[in-house]
């Protein structure tokens, strides 16, 4: 993924007003990415928890995705799996939700997801980040077609979010 500017973040969003995106938590630490790395730049919001959001590059130009968190069980240890990158962790995905772009939005139409809580899945399908024993299921694809299947998953995710 090429870098992105806080500006260009901001205008990406495509399931909030441009007032929610003014005011929503950019990662102060852009410069720092590791971007080479990344599929789509994801965070959780440190001043609203139950709040993440998803910026992934389709047809050449950056697409944002709002999305609400579920907040995990104390002491909730069951082995999931996130949707995109199928990574599987011990209370570490979380359901998101993304409210629908444009009208059915604004009728309160979402969709959902289960992904990897700190919406690192780049990192995970590259062996960069760790998620535990057994976290990786084996598999005979290489790393690249893993990377691939993640990249069409999340940008299935982001269709759905912007279909009509």
């Amino acid at each position: 993924m090429k870098p992105l500017t806080e500006q260009e973040i901001r205008a990406a969003f495509v399931n909030c007003t441009k007032g929610e995106a003014k005011r929503l938590a950019v990662p102060r630490d852009l410069a720092d990415r590791p971007w080479d790395d990344l599929d789509y730049l994801g965070w959780r919001d440190p001043q609203a928890p139950d709040r993440g959001y998803l910026v992934v590059e389709l047809e050449g130009r950056p697409h944002g995705v709002a999305l609400r968190c579920s907040s995990a069980a104390v002491g909730q240890q069951r082995r999931s799996m996130c949707s995109l990158c199928l990574t599987t962790h011990s209370g570490g995905v979380s359901l998101m939700v993304a409210p629908k772009a444009g009208k059915p939005g604004k009728q309160g139409n979402s969709v959902g997801a289960y992904i990897c809580s700190d919406l690192d899945c780049s990192l995970y399908v590259r062996g960069k980040k760790d998620a535990g024993v057994g976290a990786r299921l084996h598999e005979t694809l290489t790393v690249e077609e893993k990377i691939g299947r993640t990249v069409a998953n999340i940008a299935s995710f982001v269709a759905k979010v912007t279909a009509a």
